[in-house]
């Protein structure tokens, strides 16, 4: 990969939200979740796809703070809209990890 300038960086909305729903999506290709995501009064609620099914189980996700791109374009996955991004780090095995603050933020936090 090749370098980006700030400008071009700083055109990346992240934001922090809290996973508010969880469901199971059958018709997504790989194992995935439907996460219903809570960026209080900044984005209000937003759907995202996410392809972690058999490293996640729902309750761990429920409730929990998460880190996800706000203004990439909605993307169709399978029968659904999926409207952010949400980030994890991958491992060299493919293995993942999501990212979260180290505590409490408010819905909606700008990460930079």
């Amino acid at each position: 990969m090749g370098n980006i300038t700030r400008e071009e960086f700083e055109r990346i909305e992240m934001r922090v939200g809290r996973v508010t729903a969880v469901d199971e999506f059958p018709e997504a290709r790989q194992p995935s979740y439907l996460m219903t995501i809570d960026f209080g009064p900044v984005l209000g609620v937003k759907r995202s796809s996410a392809a972690i099914e058999p490293l996640y189980e729902p309750q761990e996700l429920t409730g929990r703070l998460v880190v996800a791109v706000t203004n990439f374009p909605p993307k169709q996955i399978a029968n659904r809209m999926s409207e952010v991004l949400v980030l994890a780090a991958v491992n060299a095995d493919g293995s993942m990890r999501l990212l979260q603050p180290d505590g409490e933020v408010e819905l909606g936090a700008r990460v930079r």
